[in-house]
C-alpha cells in the first residue's frame, strides 16, 4: 500500500521550547514526539553524509556526474548485489555497512551538544547516549521494503523512557521515505506485535482509533525524536534512483536501566575493530565510565500475540 501521509497533520515544531524544560516535557507527554526544525548545524550533518556516500562510491553504487553529497544511484550495480549479501534492514551490503560503522563522524554526531541539550531537558539528568547507532541507507534494492509501524521498546527494551532521535542526513521529503509517527500512541503502553517484513521484523497492532499520524518534509538539520513506546514507520520511497540516509540514535537517563545489546555495535564487528582508524579516543568505550544499571532481555515482547481492540 503506497501511503504517503500527505493528509496527515504536520509535525509541531518544538524549537521555541528548548529554553523551557517544563514546557518541553509537557508537550512530549501529550503528543509522544518532539520535532525540531534546524536543530543541528547543516555542516555537521553533511560531514556524515559525505563520509557515508564515500562508502557507497567505493562499492560502485553511486551514479556518475554528481558532487560528493549527491545521492543518485547506479541501480544496475546495486541490484547486482545478491540478497544474501545485503543488510535488508539497512539497504546496502553487509560489508559496506561494516565500513559505515567504522566511520568516526557517524558515531560523533549523536553526541552533538544541541542533541544533549534536548535530552538533559527531557530527563532532568545526565544522558546516556546508546553507542549502538544505526545508519539507515535505504535503497531501491529489490530486497528492501519500508519499515512497518512499530514501537522501538520490544527491540531495545531497557527503560521505556529511552528516546530515539531520527536524523536525516540531508533534505528528506516524504517522497524519499521520511519517517512518520502515530501521535499519542505511547499512551497505549506496550502494543502486541505480529511478524512483518522490513527493519525490525515486527509490526504493532494498532486499533482504528489510534491512527493519528503526523508527518512532514525534513530539511538538513531537522530532528524527530520520540520515546520507545511511540509507534512510527517509514513512508515508501517514490524515487527509484536515490539513497535515503538517516541515523537512528537512542538516548536515556543514566539513572535508568539499559539492556546489554544497546551497548554493542549494530553489526558483527567488535568495538576494537570499529575504532581502528579513529583519531580521537574520547568517545571510545565512554559508557564504561558510567555507573549503569542493566536490565534483562524479555524475548516474549517479540512473540506475536493477538490484540483485542
Amino acid at each position: 500500500m503506497q501511503i504517503m501521509n500527505h493528509d496527515a497533520a504536520p509535525f509541531l515544531d518544538a524549537s521555541k521550547l528548548l529554553g523551557d524544560p517544563a514546557a518541553l516535557r509537557t508537550l512530549a507527554v501529550r503528543d509522544g514526539y518532539l520535532f525540531f526544525r534546524g536543530l543541528l548545524p547543516a555542516a555537521d550533518v553533511l560531514r556524515v553524509r559525505r563520509d557515508e556516500l564515500a562508502v557507497v562510491e567505493r562499492y560502485g553504487w553511486r551514479a556518475a556526474g554528481q558532487d560528493s553529497l549527491g545521492g543518485g544511484l547506479n541501480i544496475d550495480a546495486l541490484n547486482a548485489v545478491p540478497e544474501a549479501q545485503m543488510r535488508t534492514d539497512i539497504g546496502v551490503s553487509i560489508v559496506a555497512y561494516h565500513d559505515v560503522q567504522r566511520l568516526e563522524s557517524m558515531h560523533r554526531l549523536p553526541h552533538h551538544p544541541r542533541l544533549l541539550e534536548v535530552y538533559r531537558a527531557l530527563f532532568g539528568s545526565e544522558v546516556l547516549v546508546h553507542p549502538r547507532h544505526i545508519a539507515r541507507m535505504i535503497t531501491p534494492h529489490p530486497c528492501m521494503v519500508p519499515t512497518p509501524p512499530h514501537q522501538d521498546f520490544p527491540l531495545i527494551q531497557g527503560t521505556a523512557n529511552t528516546w530515539t532521535a531520527w536524523i536525516p542526513l540531508g533534505d528528506c521529503p516524504r517522497e524519499l521515505g521520511a519517517l512518520t509517527v502515530c501521535r499519542r500512541s505511547h499512551e497505549s503502553g506496550y502494543i502486541p506485535v505480529v511478524h512483518a517484513p522490513g527493519a525490525g521484523g515486527i509490526a504493532a497492532q494498532l486499533c482504528p482509533q489510534e491512527q493519528d499520524w503526523v508527518a512532514g518534509d525534513f530539511a538538513i538539520g531537522d530532528v524527530l525524536t520520540f520515546p520507545s513506546l511511540t509507534v512510527h514507520r517509514a513512508l515508501p520511497c517514490q524515487f527509484r534512483d536515490q539513497i535515503r540516509l538517516s541515523l537512528d540514535v537512542r538516548y536515556q537517563s543514566v539513572d535508568e536501566a539499559v539492556e546489554a545489546k544497546s551497548l554493542l555495535p549494530h553489526c558483527a564487528l567488535t568495538w576494537a575493530e570499529i575504532y581502528t582508524r579513529w583519531h580521537n579516543v574520547e568517545l571510545q568505550y565512554y559508557w564504561h565510565r558510567l555507573p549503569l544499571q542493566m536490565s534483562p532481555w524479555d524475548e516474549t515482547l517479540l512473540q506475536p500475540k493477538r490484540r483485542i481492540c
